[in-house]
């Protein structure tokens, strides 16, 4: 591999690995192109990229212009995308529906839902999309489910804790998550806890489980729980809330922009404008509930939830 790859080429290779139809193949390679250093160790590799651009827009003029997207592809919406993984009759349709808007089918038998179900789940005054997903069964899994957790932002484990097969189900769950190379979950919701005997049945799949996954107890039918599952998507989400303002003005705190964690002053100035990224010289940095107060910060130093940065250029 080339030296001096940067986390933008990264990113951008990663989401080209993730790319599903064609368009998004190509705007991952021109991303990619656009990213990489342009030098004599990184000649081969832009060559390769331009090779592979030129395939996929054959690949295109072949297929014609009239291309289908798949109706599994949900498009992402809001600070993030987390999908809703589980056995069949645990609940995910009905967590869904009341942590969002959306109407997925809620029934008692099982395979109810067999399309993604998109909807908005508001956590202070950002939205994060939650997708409900078809079951995961040893008896019957859709084959493009991977597709569509491999793109997600997060992935919720979400299980019937007084279900007997409980722990056979996050086994199989956990194999095929292994099989297809998929990031696993990181949050499990356990769901009806409200049924006799939950409360205990729940401590007991803590215990055997362990702290990984983090492990929520909630009910979709009492709504017990669910006040907390909004802040817990968007911690497993890992991003962070910068918001702007103009020297002398009062913050505008009324839409966030929203940039991975890890990421700079200088990634927040181009999250605004590109000429703000290109000439900025250093930002104050300010709190939304106070505290740091004008503090001057450079462009390398790393956002925080909640930083209000003033951007000087």
């Amino acid at each position: 591999m080339p030296a001096n790859l940067t986390p933008d080429y990264l990113a951008a290779e990663q989401e080209y690995k993730n790319a599903v139809t064609r368009d998004e193949k190509l705007a991952g390679l021109e991303k990619m192109l656009a990213c990489l250093p342009k030098h004599k160790g990184t000649e081969k590799l832009q060559a390769d990229i331009r090779h592979r651009m030129a395939d996929v827009r054959r690949e295109g003029a072949k297929k014609g212009a009239a291309h289908a997207t798949p109706f599994w592809l949900i498009k992402k919406e809001g600070a993030g995308q987390a999908v809703l993984l589980g056995p069949p009759n645990s609940g995910k349709s009905q967590l869904v529906a009341s942590l969002t808007h959306a109407h997925p089918e809620v029934a008692e038998y099982p395979f109810t839902t067999r399309a993604p179900v998109p909807g908005m789940m508001r956590f202070e005054d950002i939205q994060i999309q939650l997708v409900d997903l078809p079951p995961i069964s040893p008896e019957f899994t859709e084959e493009w489910m991977p597709h569509v957790v491999r793109r997600a932002d997060a992935g919720l484990l979400v299980v019937d804790v007084n279900d007997p097969d409980v722990l056979d189900e996050i086994e199989f769950v956990g194999q095929m998550v292994e099989r297809e190379h998929l990031p696993g979950p990181r949050l499990l919701l356990g769901n009806k806890v409200d049924a006799p005997g939950g409360r205990d049945n729940l401590a007991a799949l803590v215990e055997i489980l362990g702290p990984v996954p983090r492990t929520l107890g909630v009910s979709a039918a009492t709504g017990e729980g669910l006040d907390r599952v909004a802040r817990a998507v968007f911690e497993e989400l890992q991003v962070v809330r910068v918001y702007t303002k103009v020297p002398g003005k009062k913050a505008d705190l009324g839409a966030p922009y929203i940039l991975r964690r890890g990421e700079t002053v200088l990634d927040a100035a181009r999250h605004v404008h590109k000429d703000f990224a290109e000439h900025l010289k250093f930002a104050r940095l300010f709190r939304s509930e106070g505290g740091r107060d004008g503090l001057m910060v450079d462009r390398t130093h790393l956002v925080e939830d909640g930083d209000v940065l003033e951007f000087h250029l």
